[in-house]
């Protein structure tokens, strides 16, 4: 059961260092998603991002970073769809324990 104390009104943690991947699990569960090695690669991609840049990005410097990073199949914003449907940036962000990317509603 997912503590929801560690959460703000929106879902996202309140504290970067509280999360793990169980909790990324529990995160993914709340959405109805089941974590594969694709969610696990952009997951530790949007990771690596926030620690290098400090923000959460919104859904062109993602796909940006995708394709550089998996390439340019991984990189189109259709296939994010796929794995965090609805808002990649916002749903991707929520799982990976990072704060809402600012230029998402």
């Amino acid at each position: 059961m997912l503590d929801s104390t560690l959460l703000d009104e929106e879902g996202y943690l309140l504290n970067l260092d509280d999360w793990s991947p169980e909790l990324a699990h529990q995160l993914a569960t709340q959405e109805a998603i089941t974590l594969t090695d694709q969610h696990w690669e952009i997951i530790h991609l949007l990771r690596d991002f926030y620690h290098e840049f400090e923000v959460s990005p919104a859904m062109r410097p993602l796909t940006k970073a995708v394709s550089k990073k998996l390439g340019a199949e991984k990189g189109r914003s259709i296939y994010l769809m796929t794995l965090f449907p609805g808002s990649p940036p916002k749903l991707a962000a929520k799982i990976a324990g990072l704060p809402k990317p600012a230029n998402c509603l």
